[in-house]
């Protein structure tokens, strides 16, 4: 599971998106299977639901400035999950197995998608600020962070296969 606040506060998430080159990074990293869905794709707030190997998440994010915005983040039902993704979600749920790759103080998560998204390999890594110094592994590639398409709520509409 990601490591996010869970509570009544919002926290800012300030992050950067790659699009990932070969494959050494699944060398020594950890996995889980996500499954998600938006409830709400409006550009001032998306609503997103996810399951992650028995746990339940709905996020609620604000406006992207830059690279950042703000995120409420809750734990709920894991059948509730399950529910509103096969009933309420806008486009189609996204499919993906998120690595967990440790770097130095940082911790980059690559998204390896299924299904309409099969072939797009993304890897994200959030920052404490927007002009946060980072060292970016060899299998790295291309910076995606502004970039509309990459969005997970974009690609749940216009699915990485119709391009």
């Amino acid at each position: 599971m990601e490591e996010k606040l869970y509570g009544d506060k919002a926290r800012v998430e300030i992050e950067r998106k790659y699009l990932v080159k070969g494959d050494d990074w699944k060398s020594s990293s950890d996995s889980v299977f996500v499954r998600q869905g938006f409830l709400s794709l409006d550009k001032n707030c998306t609503v997103r639901v996810r399951s992650v190997e028995g746990t339940g998440v709905i996020t609620v994010k604000g406006p992207t400035k830059g690279i950042s915005r703000a995120e409420f983040e809750y734990e709920i039902p894991v059948d509730e999950a399950e529910e509103m993704l096969g009933s309420l979600c806008a486009g189609s749920v996204i499919e993906k197995r998120r690595y967990r790759i440790p770097q130095g103080d940082l911790v980059w998560e690559v998204d390896e998608f299924f299904g309409d998204n099969q072939g797009l390999i993304m890897a994200e890594v959030e920052l404490n600020s927007e002009d946060q110094a980072v060292d970016i592994p060899s299998w790295i590639g291309e910076e995606v962070s502004e970039d509309v398409r990459y969005f997970n709520s974009y690609l749940a509409t216009n699915p990485y296969k119709d391009w």
